[in-house]
């Protein structure tokens, strides 16, 4: 019984090569494309405008002198998107408290940093003035 067994590894060895055969010719697949899309810079619209809410809600809930020290930061649970709020100015133009600022967003489409500024409305309530991308020249 125990010289069968080397007798059946050496039996099998033979086998184990010629089944291994042609994998140093082995080469990648071009054929295969992903179905990747081109990056356009350009943030869809229903993503965009609710990334700009919740920035927005971030910038009329903060504290302007504490966000001075330190960059805020944002989530969206809803788009996955996140970043920090940082810069932010807070002025009185015409009565109206308006806060400007400069915010990244980390987006599966990738990192972009935008300017904006953020009003208080008459009831109170705040609203978004300009939210615009920075060039990246």
């Amino acid at each position: 019984m125990l010289l069968k067994t080397p007798l059946l590894l050496l039996a099998a060895l033979p086998l184990a090569a010629c089944a291994s055969g042609g994998l140093d010719k082995a080469d990648v697949d071009q054929s295969s494309l992903t179905g990747a899309l081109p990056n356009t810079g350009v943030t869809p619209d229903a993503t965009r405008v609710s990334d700009e809410a919740t920035i927005r809600n971030a910038v009329s809930s903060a504290d302007p002198e504490q966000a001075k020290a330190q960059p805020l930061a944002w989530a969206n649970a809803d788009t996955g998107s996140r970043g920090a709020i940082s810069s932010m100015l807070e002025k009185k133009e015409n009565g109206v408290i308006c806060r400007e600022f400069t915010a990244s967003r980390e987006s599966f489409d990738g990192v972009a940093l935008y300017s904006g500024d953020a009003c208080q409305g008459d009831r109170g309530s705040w609203f978004m003035r300009s939210f615009k991308p920075l060039s990246t020249n």
